[in-house]
């Protein structure tokens, strides 16, 4: 773990409210997961607090994240410049487990979609993915050309505007008995992990099944106990320090 300068390679838009900046870092930080994030300044002097993000894509010196505009501190990213620095702390928690699996049922849903591209782009040369990728309109629907690196890439929305109606959910458990997967990894918003849990429980699944969560965080090093989370067994844990990816019955959803 590293806080390093970067500079801002590119910083465009790609969905409606969704952004995708690429940054290029001088200094050598190791090596970085999928499932992994970093804490970027937002370049405002006002706006104290990073934000943390996931890594969607690592290529050489360049690290590429994304982000949803949501609030002032968003908004001031959005405004940063090619040439502009930015600090940046990095590699953050922790990756998705996959030693030893070889096929992949990959669920994802909106900005949760970022850290599974990266796990697919990190593993695809030696493991089979099978994705399943929900949106809540066509206009949410984007970087198709990274998730196509799957073995198979399921694309729904939630209103049939752009591939099949329905949920990444629903559209995994359609093909789970056929598929025959021997892990499943997912993101996406708390609603969309807790039914997949549920789901999961109600057909007492076997498959190991582990989740990235997405929790409001503060210094990103697990310090001031901003996003800490439930588990299972009655103790706590820190999304940014012991996770961000847990087993799903290690956590409550």
């Amino acid at each position: 773990m590293k806080d390093v300068v970067a500079t801002v390679k590119s910083n465009k838009i790609i969905a409606e409210n969704v952004y995708m900046m690429t940054l290029t870092i001088s200094e050598n930080v190791g090596e970085i997961h999928g499932g992994q994030f970093v804490n970027l300044a937002t370049g405002g002097g006002e706006h104290l607090l990073r934000r943390p993000l996931g890594v969607m894509k690592v290529e050489g010196n360049d690290i590429s994240v994304c982000y949803q505009l949501k609030g002032e501190g968003t908004k001031k990213l959005s405004e940063a410049q090619e040439g502009q620095k930015l600090k940046i702390l990095l590699p953050l928690g922790n990756g998705f487990p996959l030693e030893g699996k070889k096929k992949i049922a990959v669920i994802g849903g909106g900005v949760g979609i970022f850290p599974l591209i990266a796990t697919i782009r990190e593993h695809c040369a030696d493991k089979e993915f099978y994705s399943y990728m929900g949106f809540r309109t066509k206009s949410a629907v984007c970087l198709l050309d990274e998730l196509e690196k799957s073995r198979s890439l399921t694309v729904v929305t939630d209103d049939g505007s752009f591939g099949e109606k329905g949920n990444a959910v629903e559209a995994y458990l359609k093909d789970a008995a056929k598929l025959g997967a021997d892990c499943i990894i997912a993101c996406g918003p708390p609603v969309m992990l807790k039914v997949l849990k549920q789901k999961l429980n109600e057909r007492a699944n076997k498959i190991p099944c582990f989740v990235s969560l997405e929790e409001r965080m503060g210094c990103g090093i697990g310090a001031c106990l901003v996003c800490v989370c439930k588990k299972q067994n009655g103790e706590n844990a820190r999304v940014c320090k012991d996770g961000p990816v847990f087993k799903i019955n290690e956590v409550n959803l």
